[in-house]
């Protein structure tokens, strides 16, 4: 079942004439065509299915820094500071609030990590601080645990992805932009070797630059038109309960089980490194690049043969400009919740937490967490397509950096100075594997 997403309203017909068409209704197309608007770009958002109807609306609500890849934190920490104002620029009720985030573990391997990342930490001047055990017993009380020790850091924070989205969405609208929904793109157009349009289920759009923010499904779409893009995609499970005792105002992250307060007094609770591996044609030619991820993550998964393989964002297909895609196939991408996982992050709350002992499930969902090998996202121009920009491959991450991430995007698109180093999000090291090192911090 999809979570409840606030509404976005839709214009009726595209745009026959735009300066940038922006493929994805998700965090990082939004958070673009905001960011584009705003300066004065004329952008036009397509979205397939509802604005947030996928992965944006579907994750844990975190916003942070804490345990960032090197690569990303600049980003991350950029979005930090864009969250803390975003409320009074959009207007409206994100939901961001900096309550802090707590890391705690009973594996001295995880407290070791955590010792490692501190020290590059400081170095990007992030607020945190290694906990001990009694440390992370007075940040966590009520806790019945007796944890080695932990992290914490005061400044992260949450917001709430139903309503975050949406909001940027209507902000955009008001700066200008145009946003479609239920309405694919199917196909890109060119002239003297440059993208000069796109190809819709309502027909053509000519613009001077895409920008492909499709989650999940922007693999299938650039590969479509012969531009490479390594992108895998594992089944999560997440769900959010009733209103319960407060046990925290921010979110902890516990070994194999991770919960957030919302606003509205329940919980949205995460399986830490749980997830379903659906085996798929594309996801099978893929699995060299993805195999050190593989190997670092196999213990939390498990696999299965299903839908995904005919018909998800790693099937084989080829389609016509002037035929139906995959893309209207599959409106919303909404795979169901693993009941099984739903049931040991219950049984876990209850164990740790004993206040919690009544605490039920208000509603459940899955998404499709899709990742590149090296679990950081490409946000670039490719440079063989020019006119081409990708905002893809997030890796779980997109939610919390994606008003950085927006930002950047459209710092590339319009040629203004980037907010941060773009050299990381580079999308040629998916042709050269330059930049690969090992797989990002979750």
């Amino acid at each position: 079942m999809s979570p409840p997403v606030s509404p976005v309203s839709s214009a009726s017909t595209i745009p026959s004439s735009i300066d940038v068409v922006v493929i994805g209704g998700g965090m990082a197309g939004v958070a673009a065509g905001y960011e584009l608007a705003r300066r004065g770009t004329s952008v036009a958002i397509v979205e397939k299915g509802l604005v947030s109807g996928e992965q944006s609306s579907r994750n844990w609500g975190w916003c942070r820094q804490q345990n960032r890849d090197p690569r990303e934190l600049p980003l991350a920490q950029l979005a930090m500071r864009i969250w803390a104002g975003l409320n009074a620029d959009l207007g409206e009720e994100t939901g961001f609030r900096r309550t802090g985030l707590v890391y705690a573990s009973g594996n001295p391997a995880d407290i070791a990590s955590w010792e490692k990342w501190s020290q590059i930490a400081r170095a990007f001047d992030v607020d945190t601080r290694m906990l001990t055990t009694a440390e992370t017993a007075a940040l966590l009380p009520g806790n019945s645990r007796n944890w080695v020790g932990g992290v914490h850091s005061p400044t992260d924070g949450r917001a709430e992805p139903q309503l975050a989205v949406p909001a940027l969405a209507r902000a955009a609208q008001r700066a200008g932009a145009v946003i479609v929904q239920n309405c694919a793109v199917r196909a890109f157009e060119t002239e003297a070797g440059r993208l000069s349009g796109v190809v819709t289920e309502q027909g053509p759009i000519r613009c001077s630059a895409v920008l492909v923010a499709g989650g999940a499904w922007s693999g299938m779409l650039l590969r479509h038109h012969g531009v490479r893009f390594l992108q895998a995609s594992v089944k999560s499970t997440c769900f959010y309960t009733e209103p319960a005792a407060a046990v925290t105002e921010g979110g902890i992250s516990m070994q194999n089980v991770a919960l957030r307060r919302r606003l509205d007094g329940g919980y949205t609770v995460g399986l830490s490194g749980q997830g379903q591996l659906q085996i798929a044609p594309w996801g099978l030619m893929q699995a060299k690049a993805f195999w050190p991820t593989f190997q670092a993550r196999r213990k939390g998964l498990t696999f299965a043969i299903g839908r995904q393989f005919f018909e998800g964002p790693e099937a084989f297909s080829r389609w016509r400009a002037d035929s139906v895609s995959p893309f209207e196939r599959v409106r919303v991408l909404d795979p169901a919740p693993d009941r099984r996982l739903i049931d040991k992050g219950l049984e876990r709350l209850r164990n740790i937490y004993p206040q919690l002992a009544g605490l039920k499930v208000a509603q459940a969902w899955g998404g499709m967490v899709d990742s590149t090998p090296d679990a950081i996202p490409v946000i670039a121009p490719v440079k063989a397509q020019p006119g081409l920009f990708i905002a893809s491959g997030f890796s779980g991450h997109g939610f919390g950096i994606g008003p950085a991430a927006g930002r950047l995007a459209a710092d590339l698109i319009r040629d203004d100075a980037p907010c941060v180093d773009p050299t990381p999000y580079r999308y040629e090291r998916m042709i050269d594997g330059t930049d690969f090192g090992k797989p990002g911090m979750l």
